[in-house]
C-alpha cells in the first residue's frame, strides 16, 4: 500500500476556492484527465501540486485544420 501525504491533497471545495472557481469546474477537470484526484472514505481529494500548476487552455474546440498540423 502507497502512503499518502495528506499535505499534498485538498478537497474540491479548497481547490475551486483557491482557483477561484466553481467546485463543478474542479469536478470537470478530474473527470477529464487534467487534475489527479484520490478517494478517500468516499471523498474526492485532488492534488494540490496540480491545482497550484494548472494552465488554462484556450477555450472553445480545436479547429479541425489546425489539428492536422
Amino acid at each position: 500500500m502507497r502512503k499518502i501525504n495528506p499535505l499534498e491533497w485538498i478537497s474540491q471545495t479548497e481547490a475551486a476556492k483557491l482557483r477561484g472557481v466553481s467546485r463543478q469546474a474542479i469536478w470537470k477537470l478530474v473527470t477529464k484527465g487534467r487534475i489527479k484526484s484520490i478517494e478517500i472514505a468516499g471523498h474526492r481529494f485532488v492534488s494540490l501540486a496540480d491545482i497550484e500548476g494548472f494552465q488554462r487552455g484556450r477555450p472553445g474546440r480545436l479547429n479541425v485544420d489546425k489539428r492536422r498540423e
